[in-house]
């Protein structure tokens, strides 16, 4: 059966490769994005969606802007050296034409869709989190979420002890890890080796049956040059968000344990994530992807983005 997602993001070039790995698999029905800060500007990343959804020809999946900034009234930093203006060096059209819908739409969906709908979110978590204090009866109905974020006993990629989805605002991280159920979360253990290589974007690129080739040798160019400067001699570019997405239908593609994780909100471990893990503990319902089963994750991004 088709999987229907409700898509929080901040398009990022990670996120865009997740949606554009959601446009073509015939296994996923995008039926809304919702945009925020993070990786870009809200305004920045609703663009990005929208040219994104339209080259698939899908004007018909609702654009919704959510978030601009977190809870806290921080400044908030953007990573143009990561994601230029969140495609890379590739730019929306200046003069595209497109709708986007207001916040409530979300309660409309989820309406639409209960049960069937799962929600996923690769971006900073306050749009999210926003979703949960207005819709609360409504989140109850999804079937499950799916969360990219967080560091376990493993560096974070912001700071020493954060990854960025986290870091961006533990106290909405923290409310959605209190009250979603049925939750995954896939953090930097098994994301950060998602990686592409040279080899594989250069065989996409060539594909005539893929509406994305023309765009993903230079969209791969600018994110792996910044991770061969911070990560020296990585083979490829991780695509965190990507795994995210990919885990829903294929679930064996990483291993998984059960807790119940926490956000340190404040200080100079702002953003870490963690979990009880002492002997004594108890698991918990969350499940946390830990260890990435890499050929079989290729395997299936070449399935899909590689059409015959």
């Amino acid at each position: 059966m088709t999987k229907k997602i409700l898509l929080f993001c901040d398009p990022g070039i990670d996120d865009s490769l997740a949606i554009m790995y959601t446009m073509l698999n015939p296994d996923i029905e995008l039926v809304g994005i919702v945009t925020s800060y993070g990786n870009v500007t809200k305004e920045q990343a609703t663009a990005n969606a929208a040219y994104l959804v339209q080259l698939a020809g899908r004007n018909d999946i609702p654009i919704i802007p959510g978030a601009s900034q977190p809870v806290q009234q921080e400044d908030v930093t953007f990573y143009p050296e990561i994601h230029g203006d969140g495609i890379g060096p590739i730019h929306p059209p200046s003069n595209m034409q497109y709708q986007t819908y207001p916040f409530d739409m979300i309660r409309y969906i989820i309406e639409k869709y209960r049960d069937e709908l799962i929600i996923v979110d690769t971006g900073r978590s306050t749009t999210l989190a926003m979703a949960f204090i207005l819709f609360p009866d409504h989140l109850k109905m999804v079937a499950s979420l799916y969360v990219m974020g967080g560091a376990f006993f493993v560096p974070g990629n912001v700071t020493a002890l954060a990854e960025a989805n986290f870091y961006g605002d533990p106290t909405s991280s923290n409310y959605i890890l209190k009250f979603a159920h049925n939750l995954t979360i896939t953090p930097l253990n098994a994301t950060q080796f998602a990686i592409l290589t040279p080899d594989i974007v250069d065989a996409i690129s060539k594909n005539k049956k893929n509406i994305y080739a023309f765009m993903i040798a230079p969209v791969f160019e600018y994110y792996y040059e910044f991770y061969k400067k911070s990560v020296p001699g990585i083979s490829g570019a991780p695509i965190h968000d990507l795994l995210t997405i990919m885990v829903i239908n294929h679930p064996t593609i990483v291993d998984y344990i059960y807790y119940d994780a926490n956000v340190v909100e404040g200080g100079e471990a702002k953003g870490m994530s963690y979990i009880d893990y002492r002997p004594t503990s108890k698991t918990g319902k969350t499940r946390i992807a830990i260890q990435l089963h890499y050929e079989a994750f290729i395997d299936e991004f070449s399935r899909i983005m590689l059409p015959k």
